[in-house]
């Protein structure tokens, strides 16, 4: 959630696109009726806190004709 540097309300993205892998920019929108301010703020990887060991793929979704039920 990021608020509106003019009048503090909260502000919602209403788009966005990758600028590149560890970039994206956001256009985002003030919730405030009598602001409405429209702004572009930019969100960044910075560090990663924890990284994961080994990554194991997932396996891809069945497609609708060929599902198949869990066994519990």
């Amino acid at each position: 959630m990021m608020r509106c540097p003019i009048c503090r309300c909260t502000a919602h993205t209403r788009s966005s696109r990758e600028i590149s892998a560890e970039t994206k920019e956001r256009y985002n929108q003030c919730t405030n009726i009598n602001c409405g301010h429209t702004f572009i703020t930019m969100e960044t990887f910075i560090r990663s806190i924890m990284t994961p060991g080994v990554i194991n793929k997932v396996p891809p979704h069945s497609t609708a004709q060929g599902q198949s039920t869990l066994n519990f």
